[in-house]
């Protein structure tokens, strides 16, 4: 009977347990309150966005090689601001009010769509200062994650801010279609509605965020000077993560080709292209948490990798027999799912191996790499897309891909980086 009784307690015990697994993370207040930011201001920077592909190569006609040219940009000119960011954020320990410029200048430039009219000029020259701004605020909001959360709740608190912030991502095409469905070619209402977002996610960054309470000890060991940042790159394990990140993004095709790609695979009408952005991005938000959790507790190097695996089958999918729709959802989970194995993870695993006074510099180090990788890899898919054709580039970069996932499982294992596989 008492063996009976305690069979029935054990099994209450882990049910009360997997309830808990199934709950909301328990995360700190700041992470909430970054995750309610970047949620409004993706909201409003993927109103503007996400038909970019569709406009530049149907619209205004340009090469596969001309679109890499200007997507790598696009993803690569805030390298060194984000450097300088994280900089200033950790010199003067004011990491909230180096997001808080980044985050105001990204919601200005919304509004400055109204002046640029049709002007390619105007127009490119607002999309580099929404990218400065990008720069600017990107470091200082993870180390700001980073520094409010506990060293086993990494990954799961970056989760908790990646759902949030993608949830943005998925919701500012469908407004923006819904204002476009009320009023046909209304874009100005677009950008109005876009600045006005922005505008409420910068205040409450600037009304509720707090910066973390420093530890005086360890900042009067660091002198937070360039030499200090530049010694990180000779530490053996971060420099290796450096490598690991930057030789994977080297292969890693932006989603604005692997959806035109897709596209031209299947045939499908064109307009229904910014679609596939928001169910990647629903993908994205329902596993980001789920992936965090499980990289705290199985090793975050195992689950980054297995993110690229997924990246690798996005790829060869490409090259098979198209098998109809149901090949899109396919698609989309893949993209949806490598993407929470990969981006804050990577985050939390860098966060491991940095110094809290040198965070933010640390962080930004490890988004620049993976930017001039995605800058390069935009660039040369184009050329091969250009040269040859879009199988012969899907097919170069997937071996290459595959390539650079064994050498990041030998660089880790080398540098016995134990967060990685710990």
């Amino acid at each position: 009977m008492y063996q009976i009784e305690a069979l029935g307690q054990l099994l209450r015990d882990r049910r009360r347990v997997a309830l808990r697994e199934l709950r909301w993370p328990r995360v700190a207040r700041n992470v909430v309150l970054l995750g309610l930011v970047s949620l409004l201001t993706d909201l409003s920077a993927e109103m503007v966005a996400t038909v970019l592909p569709l406009y530049l190569v149907y619209t205004l006609g340009l090469s596969p090689f001309q679109f890499g040219v200007l997507d790598g940009l696009y993803q690569g000119v805030t390298a060194f601001i984000r450097l300088g960011g994280g900089f200033a954020a950790d010199r003067w320990r004011r990491y909230k009010e180096v997001c808080a410029l980044g985050y105001g200048i990204s919601a200005a430039s919304k509004i400055a769509f109204l002046a640029a009219g049709s002007a390619l000029g105007a127009l490119a020259a607002i999309i580099v200062v929404d990218r400065a701004g990008k720069g600017i605020r990107t470091a200082p909001r993870d180390a700001l994650i980073s520094l409010s959360s506990a060293r086993g709740e990494l990954a799961t608190a970056f989760g908790v801010h990646r759902a949030m912030d993608t949830a943005g991502a998925m919701l500012g095409p469908l407004v923006a279609f819904a204002l476009l469905t009320l009023a046909s070619n209304a874009y100005d209402a677009v950008f109005v509605v876009s600045f006005c977002v922005g505008l409420v996610g910068l205040s409450i960054l600037v009304l509720f965020v707090q910066n973390p309470v420093a530890d005086e000890r360890v900042v009067r060991e660091w002198d937070v000077s360039l030499r200090a940042v530049a010694g990180l790159i000779r530490a053996p394990g971060f420099v290796g993560l450096i490598f690991v990140a930057g030789i994977l993004a080297v292969f890693t095709v932006s989603d604005g080709f692997l959806y035109l790609s897709l596209q031209r695979s299947l045939e499908f009408d064109a307009r229904f292209l910014p679609l596939l952005f928001t169910g990647t991005a629903a993908v994205y938000m329902l596993l980001a948490i789920p992936c965090g959790r499980l990289a705290d507790r199985f090793g975050h190097g195992r689950v980054f990798l297995a993110g690229y695996a997924l990246l690798v089958s996005a790829y060869l999918l490409l090259l098979l027999p198209s098998f109809g729709t149901a090949e899109v959802v396919v698609y989309v989970a893949l993209l949806g799912a490598y993407y929470a194995a990969t981006d804050g993870v990577l985050m939390a695993l860098a966060s491991t191996m940095l110094p809290a006074p040198v965070r933010g510099s640390g962080l930004a180090l490890i988004v620049t790499a993976t930017s001039f990788g995605r800058l390069l890899a935009s660039m040369l898919f184009g050329a091969l897309w250009t040269a040859f054709s879009v199988e012969t580039a899907v097919l170069a970069f997937a071996a290459g891909l595959l390539v650079a996932i064994c050498a990041a499982v030998i660089v880790m294992m080398r540098l016995k980086v134990t967060t990685s596989f710990a």
